[in-house]
């Protein structure tokens, strides 16, 4: 196996008094898609800013490339090629594709005092860019990205970090608020960026979506890895029971199964408040 091109070894973060990761231990290696599933609160944002460069951790190593490193900001892990695609896209609904999909970093023609943007170039490349990822319904750069589809903006930012060099994409939650056509679309991109060699980090809560994809699956509860494994050795439900807190739930459902065939089929009555 190659080196992983990400690690995480024995990382921890605090805030305070308050410790919110514990001694997470994670790689990732090229063209392989690790997909980090956890519910809300359990640490994900957190672990999110530490691999991009937002948050430094408070104890352990952050590896790329097998090197150490601690990245002094954002800025540092994006120019090394760690891209972070948000929720909603990261876009701006009031900007045409071309000039989002540029944004900071514009094309330009002509020199001096007659330097303008041109829209253009930029248009061409930024509608190819998305093509080129099946997205074939972007065909006008002019178009606003207020006019996209949620599956269509995230493709949008996940071809523009790819057009800008990105060895490691960071997905956060890239379907939570997409339509089954929609999350298929930005799921068949997230192949087709492994396909062309990315590393790709998919934080989910969405086990289906995250089995579809996966190579190498980490569950996170309450900040910390609570299962580590590859492709095919976890069954869907098993995976479902780990997120939800898993003996726990199982002795809760006993409980009530066992209360309920003592009491003629009824349910446990709810404490006070």
């Amino acid at each position: 196996m190659s080196t992983p091109i990400l690690e995480l070894e024995n990382v921890c973060k605090s805030f305070g008094p308050i410790d919110v990761l514990h001694g997470i231990n994670l790689r990732v290696h090229p063209g392989e898609v690790l997909c980090l599933l956890g519910d809300n609160g359990a640490g994900k944002s957190t672990l999110i800013k530490t691999l991009a460069g937002v948050y430094r951790p408070s104890s352990g190593t952050v590896k790329f490339d097998g090197r150490p490193i601690e990245f002094a900001n954002p800025k540092q892990a994006q120019d090394m090629g760690i891209a972070t695609v948000h929720q909603f896209g990261g876009t701006f609904p009031l900007m045409s594709i071309g000039r989002s999909f540029f944004v900071g970093v514009e094309p330009t023609r002509g020199w001096g005092i007659f330097k303008r943007y041109d829209r253009k170039k930029a248009n061409e490349i930024a509608v190819k860019a998305v093509q080129d990822f099946g997205i074939t319904r972007i065909d006008d750069g002019d178009r606003l990205i207020g006019g996209l589809s949620g599956g269509e903006r995230q493709s949008l930012a996940i071809a523009r970090a790819v057009h800008f060099g990105a060895r490691v994409l960071i997905l956060d939650e890239p379907t939570a608020a997409l339509g089954v056509k929609q999350a298929s679309h930005v799921l068949r991109i997230v192949l087709e960026a492994k396909r062309r060699g990315l590393a790709v980090i998919f934080i989910t809560h969405q086990v289906m979506h995250a089995m579809t994809v996966g190579d190498h699956f980490g569950v996170l509860i309450k900040g910390a890895l609570a299962a580590d494994f590859r492709k095919g050795e976890r069954s869907r439900e098993e995976i479902t029971d780990l997120m939800a807190g898993g003996e726990a739930m199982a002795d809760l459902e006993a409980m009530i199964d066992d209360y309920a065939a003592s009491h003629d089929g009824h349910a446990p009555p709810l404490s006070p408040g």
